[in-house]
């Protein structure tokens, strides 16, 4: 059986993340757990949508909308979100 493609860095991440400026945050301060929650509702949210009909997709589409702009905020340090 064929091992399955890796993609693996040089030195790794080590365990941390960067934000829309470039600042290194530890992955798992609360900010990157809210990012990555918000991202995973987003995704479940789409699925949902495939499912639905006209008038609750207008719905989901408007709260995803609303989640890309709180990935946004998140992923900005300006931002007053902690």
């Amino acid at each position: 059986m064929a091992e399955p493609d890796v993609i693996t860095l040089r030195d790794g991440d080590g365990g941390r993340t960067l934000l829309r400026d470039g600042t290194g945050l530890s992955k798992s301060t609360p900010r990157v757990e809210a990012l990555g929650a918000v991202e995973e509702v987003n995704a479940a949210i789409g699925l949902l949508r495939l499912h639905t009909a006209q008038e609750e997709d207008a719905m989901l589409l408007r709260i995803q909308h609303d989640l890309f702009d709180l990935g946004a905020d998140l992923s900005d340090p300006a931002s007053n979100l902690a």
